[in-house]
Parts: structure tokens; sequence; C-alpha cells
């Protein structure tokens, strides 16, 4: 059942909800043209899309979905290993509802834990990629190879999400909508740039315990098998194989901490970036240059 926030900032969508082996994901779909799949990051859902979504489907059909464990989709119990929520099954899960939904190969733009899926996506199914945009990331093992006490200081979730269960869980889920106010709102834009029906079904997932353990198994998985499939890709040589846009807020962590261009230019053979004008969160921050940018990559 679509939530109210996504029926209301998502009014000429369509949404759907997909089974994907055992787990069902949630999303809306809009507009017509190429197809362009959208991929948030955490602790939000597609609804981070809604300022930028009615243009694109303009020109595109628009798919925004919910990664495995957050917003409407389901979440799937853990593995020891933290396989359930390696970016390699949250990656399957997206090219499946693109293949149900009639898509063997689509555009891709997807920001902070989303664009951590939609590397390995590109990584395991370059055949289905034709373009790909990653939002305010650097690669995970170059983030966790170079941390540094600033990157730590300001990126603390990180380190915090992945102790054992249930030490995160617990203390979460105790205070969820005041752990969600700070993440978000003590970033470089504060809580401004949120719609009051988004932060509210950001903090509304987030009351639910067993989305609160998930969303910690993303953050184990990154810390852990995720880093051993980077590793892998790495001793293979195994790259980037399509055109890549990569932009970052001239004001965030990544900013500040990493060289991301150089960084992703690494990776593959035909990536390009720049800096946008915002902080973290670029499609709430600033999406009028975010659909300039979009529009002039996709087209």
């Amino acid at each position: 059942m679509q939530n109210d926030a996504s029926a209301l900032l998502f009014p000429n969508f369509e949404w759907f909800r997909l089974k994907v082996d055992e787990v069902e994901i949630a999303g809306v779909r809009g507009g017509s043209g190429p197809p362009l799949l959208l991929l948030h990051g955490f602790p939000q859902s597609h609804l981070i899309w809604h300022k930028v979504a009615p243009a694109l489907a303009d020109r595109f059909t628009v798919i925004a979905t919910d990664l495995r464990g957050y917003g409407s989709s389901g979440a799937p119990p853990a593995s020891p290993g933290h396989e359930a929520y390696s970016k390699r099954e949250m990656a399957r899960d997206q090219v499946e509802v693109m293949r149900q939904l009639g898509f063997s190969r689509f555009a891709l733009c997807a920001h902070d834990r989303g664009a951590r899926v939609a590397h390995r996506l590109c990584i395991d199914h370059p055949e289905a990629v034709s373009r790909a945009m990653l939002l305010d990331i650097a690669p995970t093992l170059a983030m966790y190879e170079a941390t540094s006490m600033a990157f730590a200081a300001a990126y603390w979730h990180w380190f915090f999400l992945i102790q054992p269960a249930p030490f995160p869980e617990t203390l979460i889920n105790a205070e969820p909508a005041f752990f969600i106010d700070k993440l978000l709102g003590l970033r470089h834009a504060g809580p401004s740039p949120f719609a009051p029906d988004a932060m509210a079904a950001y903090v509304a997932a987030m009351q639910d315990p067993a989305r609160v353990h998930a969303m910690c198994e993303d953050y184990r998985a990154a810390a852990t098998i995720d880093l051993d499939h980077d590793r892998a890709d790495r001793e293979a040589g195994r790259k980037l194989a399509m055109p890549v846009r990569v932009l970052w807020g001239e004001h965030g962590v990544v900013a500040r901490c990493f060289e991301p261009l150089a960084l992703w230019q690494a990776l593959g053979d035909a990536v390009s970036g720049a800096t946008l004008p915002c902080g973290h969160y670029v499609p709430e921050e600033v999406p009028e240059p975010l659909l300039e940018e979009m529009l002039e990559f996709f087209r």
C-alpha cells in the first residue's frame, strides 16, 4: 500500500510492490521515454527524489524504489555474514525489479547508500546500465582505507551502526525520532531541505525495529562482505564499463576528506565529475542544479 507521503509527493506516479525472491521491493513509476532508475540513501526512501522526479518524467520513464530494509520495501532476516544486506544482493533486487517492469537496460542515478548499491550493480551487471550518476560518495573501500579522525568524527554513524547487534538497534529504538532529527538536521543545510511529509515518513520507517536492524545490517555489510567484493574487483581489474558522472556537495564531508573524482576515475575509464553548491543531501538541497546535470548527462 502506498504511504501518504508518496501519494502526496508523487501525485502522477503509479505505486508498485514487486516480489523479488524473498523480499518485496516498493517504488513508484511515472512518465514516458527511456528508463531511469533512482536509488536513495540512508535513512531515507524514494521520497528524496520528489523535487526532481516530475520534471524527469517529462523525458524519461522514472522508477524510484526503496532499497530492501528501507521505506516500504521488505526487510528480510539478517544472515551471519551480512550477505542479505550486501550491495550485491541489494543490486540484484533492483535489476530484477527493472526486468519485471520490462527494462533490461536503463540509466541509473543514485545517492548515498543507493550509490553504493549502484556501484555494485554497475560492476555485477554492466550490460544492464547505459549510464550512471553517483551522488556525494567516494568508493566504499577507498573511504575505509583512508579513514582519518576528521572523517570518523563527521561520519560517526558509519562506525556506530556497524557495532554488533543489538547495541545500535537498542539505542536507536529508544528515540528513533531524535536519531533521525539529529542525523539529518545537523548536516550543512540543517532541516530546511526536507519536506515535512517526507521527514515524517523517514521517522515512521525508523520506528519499526525490524527496519532499524535492516539499516544497521546495510552498514555492517559495507564494512565486511562488501569490502571483500570490492577487493576482489580490484585484484581482478574489474572497472566501471559505462559513462559515469559523479557529483558531490562542496560543503560536504566527502569534499572535505577525499578526492572523489580521482578515486572514481581510478575505477572507470569514462568518469567525469563536479561539485554542486550544497552539502550531502543533493536531491533535496539543490534540485534545480541536479536536474540540469541529469538532463545533460542522460539526454
